[in-house]
């Protein structure tokens, strides 16, 4: 972008000075800096991210909009892209032009929600296995204390085994479990956010480590893939839909594609999910009275619901939309121009990068009442509009997996608190709430949640 002097003729936001610094406290605390800069330099304003670029970001429904509305054919993902290495180029996320339109249409099939629906106790039973020691051999029972994240994350990975491979094999399970849990720690933060780490070393760098944990990954999807093809197809798990979808030409999927969009669904349908989760129960505890609220809902549902009826329950969407709305698990929406555009007033220009920072959506006081506080009720009140609350992005690039997201958070959230009784581990119950700091796609808490079971 363009020097302070020739921004002000521009009428362009200022580039940051001390740039390494302001990148320190984006990664340390990333919502809280968003909100120092808007504060300080009002919407827009333009954050530098050394090694991808600038990005001139809103947080407001009008900005929001703009860029939502936006043509299609002016945007496309930024490179380089923090998430390429974990997904692929040929990732649905990260395709452009008329590529993903037809990947979109191709994938789509695969999460309508009459498809989703019938994952309904394949979600509830994921999270009855953990309740019971399936993982650690040690079922929640009183005096337990449990990592939050560990077990959310169990939950979330057996689901989107099942969701899209079908697996339900204890062996094969455990060997996508390994794979995929080795894959996503290997990409911690500082490749993620440092590109100039992404080298070999004589087989010593975490990023060779991350390329072996990939291949090892990748080995396990083609086998499957191969697997499957061999036997005809077919199957009602979403790599089943996918090898019958065609394109509108009549062709398929090319087997490295395909292994690129699996390996995306198992990283963006595994880590967002559990976040969300994570948060979820963190607030209930926090704040007994909605906890209360919540538990009488789902008492009322009577004692075994159907994972289809309990997804309606007012109260339980409510609680699963407003930790949405304050713990985004992708907090900043990014669309690269090919084109002249303006946002918000401010001229931009092809390769120009804008964005959308949800948490500052999430929380613009024109909107939304007391906007820091955790009041699940303001969704029984009203509806947000789509540029007023955007969890899963917006415009022709939202989550395409959103509909599956929200279906499983609902049931995971109910069936453990239906089940178990926590408190807040003492750290957490009276503490600072903890920061996010980015885990792989998502971001989410910089340590470890605990809680103890005091009921079982």
């Amino acid at each position: 972008m363009s020097t302070d002097a020739e921004s002000e003729v521009l009428g362009r936001p200022r580039e940051p000075r001390l740039v390494l610094l302001h990148a320190l406290a984006s990664g340390v605390d990333l919502a809280r800096y968003l909100r120092w800069r808007r504060a300080r330099e009002g919407d827009p304003f333009l954050v530098r991210f050394p090694g991808f670029g600038s990005a001139v970001f809103t947080g407001t429904p009008a900005g929001a909009r703009e860029m939502f509305r936006a043509p299609m054919e002016l945007l496309e993902p930024p490179l380089p892209n923090p998430i390429e290495p974990l997904v692929g180029p040929a990732s649905l996320i990260l395709s452009r032009d008329g590529r993903h339109r037809r990947d979109r249409a191709l994938l789509a099939p695969a999460f309508h929600r009459g498809r989703i629906s019938a994952y309904g106790t394949v979600i509830r039973d994921a999270a009855r296995a953990e309740l019971a020691g399936d993982r650690t051999g040690t079922p929640w029972r009183n005096g337990v204390r449990i990592n939050a994240r560990a077990a959310a994350r169990a939950i979330t990975l057996r689901v989107i085994l099942a969701a899209v491979f079908g697996v339900d094999d204890p062996e094969r399970r455990a060997e996508f479990t390994m794979a995929t849990t080795e894959f996503l720690n290997s990409f911690g933060g500082h490749l993620l956010l440092v590109p100039a780490l992404r080298r070999n070393i004589f087989g010593l760098s975490g990023w060779e480590r991350f390329v072996a944990a990939r291949d090892r990954l990748d080995d396990l999807i083609d086998t499957e893939i191969s697997r499957r093809r061999a036997n005809g197809g077919g199957g009602t798990d979403i790599l089943g839909a996918l090898l019958e979808a065609r394109y509108d030409d009549g062709t398929a999927i090319t087997d490295t594609d395909l292994r690129e969009q699996l390996r995306t669904l198992l990283v963006a349908g595994h880590e967002t999910t559990a976040t969300s989760l994570v948060w979820a129960l963190y607030r209930l505890h926090r704040e007994p009275g909605t906890l209360r609220l919540l538990r009488a809902e789902l008492d009322a549902a009577g004692a075994e619901p159907d994972p289809a009826e309990l997804v309606k329950l007012p109260y339980l969407d409510a609680v699963c939309q407003e930790t949405l709305r304050l713990h985004p698990p992708v907090p900043i929406v990014l669309r690269r121009l090919t084109g002249d555009f303006s946002l918000r007033g401010v001229p931009l220009e092809a390769g120009d990068t804008m964005g959308v920072a949800v948490h500052l959506l999430h929380t613009d006081a024109e909107v939304w009442s007391r906007p820091l506080r955790f009041e699940p009720g303001r969704f029984l009140e009203r509806r947000y509009g789509p540029f007023e609350f955007a969890p899963y992005g917006g415009g022709h690039r939202r989550c395409v997996g959103a509909g599956l997201a929200d279906y499983e958070l609902r049931i995971v959230l109910a069936t453990v608190v239906r089940s178990v009784g926590l408190r807040l581990s003492p750290r957490f119950a009276d503490g600072r709430m903890p920061h996010t700091l980015p885990h792989n796609i998502a971001t989410g808490p910089h340590t470890a949640i605990t809680f103890d079971v005091v009921e079982a």
